[in-house]
């Protein structure tokens, strides 16, 4: 077989490569209310815990032991309640029917092309957004579940439920749901709460116990993981006492100006390497990272492979997921003029561009 062939074809089978957790959790067996227990996490860790999906409140759970029947985490209510998108970006367009949003209801539908709010608790069909689907990018999901069960469906089988940011994905998503024959409201990835996390991460994860957050003796607006109720969570005043979990990002910003190959020489003499983003999950984990940079776009560890015209990253994976601003990442690149690597946009849509390896920007680090 030709070698040029063979290490495609290996390069490929690479995509079925699983994330490594990119967040460590540490249980602490102290009693402590909730801000004494951030101040905690802030001077030893990263922060009070944050959990982005399942597999991270797994993760949670596995590090408690002995620690009573609850443990804070980060989570704490604010006074803002603001409409977001479920992959924790903010709703900066809005396509709201007539009268919409009424103020009653926290979560969104897709009805004649436009948004209306309606109860999360409703079982209705809905539209997930997937990177296998090379057509459209869009899958209909024909099951009646609460806005809850839907995007948790879509997190696990896809990517996310479907996310509507500008016209043009407006009237992409609403020719699919025509050319589907669909014709019940549709949950899309909109919704509110004044829930935040304490380290401002956009992690739209939410795991209440059924009845929560209830605000029962009042002024209940942070959160605590309930170890009789399989990890569920419930809102408890801030004065309450309670062991907690801290955690451990793996993902460090650095804001140094620095070349792509000046920065790869710093994240592997001070942590591991620059860092790779495989899912839809690792990018959402860089987007709350990138967010305080200080230049315009980030160093990622992609380089692009110029004999084969291919985008490597690091680690040694092919990009199987893809994230690229349009106009990068799928044209051949110019070698011989330059080298060229690629970085996240840390504004806007904070897609993947790119870049000569001489520019001088902000990087992230991995550590294992």
């Amino acid at each position: 077989m030709d070698q040029t062939l063979y290490l495609i074809i290996l390069l490929i089978a690479l995509c079925s490569v699983s994330e490594c957790v990119q967040r460590q959790y540490h249980f602490i067996n102290v009693r402590k209310t909730w801000t004494e227990a951030q101040r905690h996490c802030r001077e030893n860790y990263t922060d009070l815990a944050t959990v982005d999906n399942m597999n991270d409140m797994n993760e949670l759970k596995k590090s408690v032991n002995d620690g009573g029947v609850y443990v804070w985490i980060g989570l704490e209510r604010t006074s803002v309640n603001k409409w977001q998108w479920s992959s924790g970006e903010p709703a900066l367009y809005l396509n709201w029917g007539s009268e919409q949003p009424d103020g009653r209801d926290e979560c969104a539908v897709m009805r004649n092309g436009e948004w209306n709010d309606v109860s999360c608790s409703l079982s209705l069909t809905f539209i997930c957004s997937s990177s296998n689907n090379m057509n459209t990018g869009l899958v209909f999901v024909n099951q009646m579940k609460n806005w809850r069960d839907a995007q948790s469906f879509c997190s696990k089988n896809h990517s996310d439920l479907v996310s509507v940011r500008n016209q043009n994905e407006s009237q992409q998503v609403q020719k699919f749901i025509n050319d589907s024959h669909i014709s019940n409201d549709v949950w899309i990835g909109l919704f509110r709460d004044s829930w935040q996390w304490s380290d401002q991460s956009n992690s739209s994860f939410r795991y209440w116990t059924p009845g929560e957050p209830n605000n029962l003796v009042g002024n209940e607006n942070w959160t605590v993981v309930g170890l009789n109720t399989l990890g569920q969570w419930s809102d408890y005043p801030y004065n309450i006492q309670f062991p907690f979990v801290c955690h451990e990002d793996k993902l460090i910003l650095i804001r140094e100006t620095l070349t792509w190959p000046e920065a790869m020489r710093y994240c592997r003499q001070n942590y591991t390497d620059l860092v790779s983003v495989h899912s839809v999950e690792m990018q959402r984990r860089v987007v709350n990272v990138v967010k305080r940079a200080s230049t315009a776009a980030v160093w990622l560890g992609l380089h692009n492979f110029c004999s084969m015209n291919m985008w490597i990253w690091l680690s040694g994976e092919v990009v199987c997921y893809q994230n690229w601003a349009p106009g990068n990442g799928t044209t051949p690149e110019n070698c011989s003029l330059e080298k060229r690597k690629g970085a996240v946009q840390s504004g806007g849509d904070q897609r993947w561009i790119s870049r000569p390896e001489t520019h001088k920007l902000n990087f992230i680090c991995s550590r294992s």
